[in-house]
């Protein structure tokens, strides 16, 4: 090779090396090739027997139990919202559930998720609808943390002093390229 053809393929292959890194850290293409399954198990908090009956309160019990039902205790959590997720860019699918716990703690549960795994992946409280959550987010949208993992049963703790009922929709959001995996609505639990 002459000394020009060299001066250009030098800066020309040393540009395809630093353009290759930036892609592969941008997309991180291995993560369409691996799942990350976690399987947590929803947060309980109750108060041992001792502590209650050394306040003179009798272990509470919700009237209405019926044989070979348990009985609810004071400890138990409540779903209040939940909704099944819709494929946006990805196959995503699952149930989100909003549940105020016994100590009044909130948590988005998600069960039975499956996604894509992706780079820098969010799980979001939205304002809007899964369907507008495409999107984007919305104003007023509440992080709860870095996707755990795109499989199983997952719980993100809700940031205390958050009004559940003004978010629509949960969305699995990645934040690097702006993009909804999938959203599911969250409609009112009646029971």
């Amino acid at each position: 090779m002459s000394r020009v053809s060299r001066r250009t393929v030098v800066p020309l292959l040393l540009g395809l090396v630093v353009a290759a890194g930036i892609g592969l850290y941008l997309f991180q293409p291995w993560k369409a090739f691996t799942d990350t399954t976690v399987n947590e198990s929803l947060p309980t908090a109750s108060a041992p027997k001792a502590q209650e009956e050394q306040q003179g309160q009798p272990r509470s019990e919700s009237a209405g139990a019926t044989d070979g039902e348990a009985p609810m205790t004071s400890t138990r959590a409540k779903a209040l919202a939940e909704g099944h997720f819709v494929t946006h860019e990805h196959d995503t699918s699952g149930t989100a559930r909003t549940v105020r716990l016994a100590d009044g703690g909130q948590v988005l549960r998600l069960e039975g998720l499956k996604t894509s795994e992706g780079p820098d992946v969010r799980v979001y409280l939205s304002p809007r609808a899964a369907d507008s959550a495409k999107a984007g987010l919305g104003d007023g949208a509440v992080e709860l943390g870095k996707l755990k993992g795109n499989l199983g049963n997952q719980n993100y703790s809700v940031p205390a002093g958050t009004d559940l009922s003004t978010f629509r929709s949960a969305v699995i959001w990645c934040a690097r390229f702006s993009v909804s995996f999938g959203a599911a609505d969250l409609a009112p639990v009646t029971s």
